[in-house]
């Protein structure tokens, strides 16, 4: 395997404050260098998400001494606005560079200007929906400039060939680092139900309340608890009703330990992922199953098969979510085997290394 010199840009792989792209990034960035390819990453040295961590206090600091821990060999940079001159003196050297869709249109368009003059080729990263629900924001990244995209799903590939025209697009979906997230043994959980996720900026206030709160409530789980940042205050009175705990922010290189503490958790996609753009479940989802955590799943549909027809237990109207949580919670047997075809699968076929091979292919076919 030739070694390949690569640059990703991410808006911040220190931070994983409302910031889940950086779950897999690390995980990826992981894998190609496990690969032999020699990887820097460049973050805003101020970015949003940075800078509402340092705001949790020792929490935040605590949660970047884990990633420094954790990822020690990874080259994570950071640059002063898109005139930095870091910039060109490192993709200078740089034969494939990364964009991800979370960054500034001025940043992008120093990429592009200097790709022009050099030798690297340049790819779009897009782990969000709004090439589908947003695309005037879309526009003013300069998408079709890039040499290709990637797109973390099937259907949103087609909405990039077919909307937007772009003539290379190859999907990569996101994965887990089994480095970090894996079962963990002889760990007795300590209450019924625990789920990590943010409110989401009403993109599935209602499908919380009728697919995780109200089947907590009804079902009911005993010491149910939810973490998560950007909650507003009606979120948390709706928590206070079910009876569900608010532990706040989690790093998410604790939540191993979280699930682990759990019988069972809930995946509640997004509007736009359940109705518009089927078939990418979110990246909690192969983390958590990678962990060996019964799934129960609100209604999205898996258009790609990506998981067997036991990794998950499936339900549709809210009042079967009740149903399945509380069956799941009186048979022992059964959460064991949904845990166990679920970590199958994820190791199988969906780990960041698998991710970083496939990113591998795509960069030697660009190349070419």
């Amino acid at each position: 395997m030739t070694r390949r010199r690569i640059v990703y840009f991410a808006h911040s792989i220190r931070s994983d404050w409302n910031n889940g792209n950086a779950h897999f990034l690390r995980g990826l960035l992981r894998g190609l260098g496990i690969l032999g390819h020699a990887v820097t990453a460049l973050e805003p040295a101020d970015g949003w998400s940075y800078t509402h961590l340092l705001g949790e206090g020792e929490r935040g600091r605590h949660s970047l001494a884990q990633f420094a821990a954790t990822y020690p060999e990874l080259d994570v940079r950071t640059y002063a606005g898109a005139g930095d001159p870091v910039i060109p003196e490192l993709l200078g050297e740089a034969e494939i560079v990364l964009v991800h869709e979370w960054n500034d249109p001025a940043l992008i368009e120093r990429v592009l200007a200097l790709r022009a003059q050099g030798g690297f080729r340049a790819l779009f990263h897009d782990t969000h929906h709004r090439a589908s629900s947003s695309p005037q924001q879309l526009r003013r990244l300069h998408v079709p400039a890039f040499d290709g995209v990637l797109a973390f799903g099937e259907v949103l590939r087609r909405v990039y060939r077919e909307r937007w025209g772009a003539g290379r697009v190859w999907t990569l979906h996101e994965g887990a680092d089994l480095s970090v997230f894996r079962p963990r043994p002889g760990r007795t959980p300590e209450r019924d139900l625990v789920w990590i996720g943010n409110w989401g900026d009403g993109e599935r206030t209602e499908e919380l309340q009728q697919f995780l709160l109200a089947p907590a409530c009804d079902a009911p789980a005993r010491e149910a608890l939810i973490y998560g940042v950007r909650y507003p205050e009606e979120g948390l009175h709706a928590l206070a009703r079910a009876g569900v705990a608010y532990g706040g922010y989690l790093p998410n290189l604790e939540a191993p330990e979280a699930f682990a503490a759990a019988r069972c958790t809930v995946h509640v996609p997004r509007r736009q992922y359940a109705a518009e753009l089927p078939g990418i479940p979110t990246i909690r989802v192969f983390e958590a199953l990678a962990c060996g955590i019964p799934l129960l799943s609100a209604p999205w549909r898996d258009a790609e098969s990506l998981f067997g027809p036991h990794d998950l237990l499936w339900a549709h109207p809210s009042a079967e979510m009740t149903c399945r949580l509380r069956e799941l919670l009186t048979d022992t047997a059964a959460r064991a085997q949904r845990a166990a075809e679920g970590l199958a699968t994820v190791r199988a076929r969906h780990t960041t290394l698998h991710r970083a091979e496939q990113l591998t292919a795509i960069c030697e076919e660009v190349l070419r």
